[in-house]
């Protein structure tokens, strides 16, 4: 299957009353639901939010930049002129966007997910995220690398490798020292940004918009591949190591997160429209195997549509209002006499993008 640009069918305007609670009520209904143990978790970019990183929809599930065009992977591998001047854009935005996700810091609902996975009553983790801000907090739980590897599946990939379309993987700090060592005018324009002199904004990709600032691409380089150059080829044709839109996900992945479905008792989705039908046909695979399933998101969803069937329930709320005490809940005493558990409980940032960092009143360029 081809990941295509996310939509919600049927988009409700506005936020549905009858799915919200309180925060009391939500805590209560969550912890019920996790109580039994064995539970799939998966997850959107919602719950990256209160690191810093913006979504791409607000709270009425409508793209926050209405102007808002992807680049697809047909586009980015395209060997033709036309082909560098789209990687030449997509490097230079990504280069540009990078060091905040790479800088970020998990947050409460991370580390709250983490402390669930450390207990085993989510031994399996589904994200569509690609910050990799689920393997940070994990690790404060000192489980080892396989295990990790085994327990959390980016469903998309992940920003943190970059391989050139021979194969050849790199680290993407080492690949953000090969774009700053190629564009050193590029370099001092990403240095003055973190110091605040230009406004740009990393959405949840890593990429970010700087028509407005009236910049061009055409002096970016996209540095050849030094393995290929090793063998005699010349290759500027890198990708992060995540699935674009108009790429398929890989047999393996797919098969994996049916995988993990099924193997599971009941699913828990959070921050997350579920606009992308890789994630949304998680959910439908659920419902068909009859698995209870819960979701928690602020806003419309392309769940609601399957809120009729039996055993689906949502709740319109945020994660980190709620998911710390939902864990202190669930595991009862273990949180005060398990030291790594308190620590993941006391741990995560809460910093959220700023309520009015939305375009849709005064759009910014394409996106």
């Amino acid at each position: 299957m081809r990941v295509s640009v996310p939509t919600i069918p049927a988009l409700l305007s506005a936020r549905s009353p009858v799915n919200q609670v309180s925060i009391a009520e939500a805590v209560e209904r969550v912890s019920a639901f996790l109580t039994p143990g064995n539970v799939t978790l998966i997850t959107g970019a919602g719950v990256s939010v209160d690191s810093g990183i913006r979504a791409y929809r607000g709270e009425d599930g409508r793209y926050m930049n209405p102007n808002y065009k992807p680049i697809f992977y047909h586009e980015l591998t395209d060997e033709t002129s036309k082909g560098h001047a789209f990687r030449q854009r997509y490097w230079l935005r990504s280069y540009l966007g990078y060091p905040a996700v790479r800088k970020s810091f998990p947050n409460t609902t991370h580390y709250a997910i983490a402390a669930l996975q450390y207990a085993g009553v989510v031994p399996r983790l589904i994200t569509q995220n690609v910050d990799g801000l689920h393997n940070k907090a994990i690790k404060i739980a000192q489980l080892n690398s396989v295990h990790i590897e085994e327990s959390i599946l980016e469903l998309h990939g992940t920003l943190h490798r970059v391989r050139c379309k021979y194969g050849h993987p790199t680290d993407r700090t080492i690949f953000q020292d090969w774009l700053s060592s190629a564009n050193p005018k590029w370099k001092d324009f990403a240095e003055a940004a973190t110091r605040g002199n230009n406004k740009i904004r990393t959405n949840p990709d890593g990429d970010v918009a700087i028509e407005h600032l009236g910049i061009s691409y055409d002096d970016f380089v996209v540095p050849s591949c030094p393995s290929c150059l090793q063998e005699n080829r010349r290759n500027d044709v890198h990708k992060p190591d995540l699935v674009f839109f108009g790429e398929s996900i890989s047999a393996a992945v797919k098969q994996r997160s049916y995988s993990d479905v099924e193997n599971s008792d009941r699913v828990l989705i959070i921050g997350t429209t579920l606009a992308t039908y890789s994630a949304f046909r998680l959910l439908k695979h659920a419902v068909d195997l009859k698995k209870p399933v819960m979701i928690i998101n602020v806003g419309p969803s392309r769940a609601d549509s399957l809120l009729g069937a039996e055993g689906v329930e949502k709740l319109d709320i945020a994660s980190g209002e709620i998911m710390r005490n939902v864990v202190r809940n669930v595991l009862g005493n273990r949180g005060s006499i398990d030291h790594l558990v308190e620590m993941m409980l006391s741990s995560g940032v809460r910093k959220p993008p700023l309520k009015d960092d939305d375009d849709r009143s005064a759009p910014r360029a394409a996106e």
